[in-house]
């Protein structure tokens, strides 16, 4: 881990070595290190790399993506999204969820996700981060316990990701 506290430590490296830290670091620091490289100037945007991690999903984590991002914005922020063609559309997908409560938001299933883009998950994704700045945390959280998935992200967003774990280790 020590290769990787300085950013001195390729992207080459960090793919070869995230699933072996990724196994042995406890989850929140993983989710830690995660949420970093989420927020980080020097990886993609948020919402690119959650449409990222979509399309690389099965339909099962797909569905739980969704429901994490999903939960973090209420109805009237999912009916404004693509000016109210693609809140209607997951407003279909629930069942008529555009008139319900946060409390009461309805779950996406497998089935359901499988019919969304990564390109309308970008969208929901971006939004949901404006409304809700700690969606990230929800998917740092997630991702966590989907380790391999994270690694279709890439080297970058790796070597990011595991310097953060590796200044936490430090400073435990």
């Amino acid at each position: 881990m020590q290769q990787f506290t300085g950013g001195g430590a390729s992207a080459e490296q960090a793919d070869r070595h995230f699933d072996q830290v990724a196994q042995s670091v406890p989850q929140g620091q993983l989710a830690q290190g995660l949420g970093q490289a989420f927020r980080s100037d020097q990886t993609p945007p948020f919402a690119q790399m959650a449409a990222q991690l979509f399309g690389n999903s099965d339909p099962n984590q797909r569905a739980g993506m969704l429901n994490q991002i999903l939960g973090s914005i209420g109805p009237g922020v999912l009916s404004s999204l693509a000016g109210g063609a693609l809140g209607g559309s997951l407003g279909n997908l629930f069942g008529g969820g555009a008139g319900a409560t946060p409390q009461q938001a309805p779950q996406i299933t497998p089935e359901q996700a499988s019919q969304m883009t990564p390109e309308q998950v970008r969208q929901i994704a971006e939004q949901a981060e404006r409304h809700d700045p700690s969606v990230v945390d929800r998917m740092d959280d997630f991702y966590a316990q989907h380790p391999g998935l994270v690694k279709g992200l890439g080297g970058a967003v790796l070597a990011v990701a595991l310097g953060h774990m590796a200044q936490g280790m430090q400073r435990d």
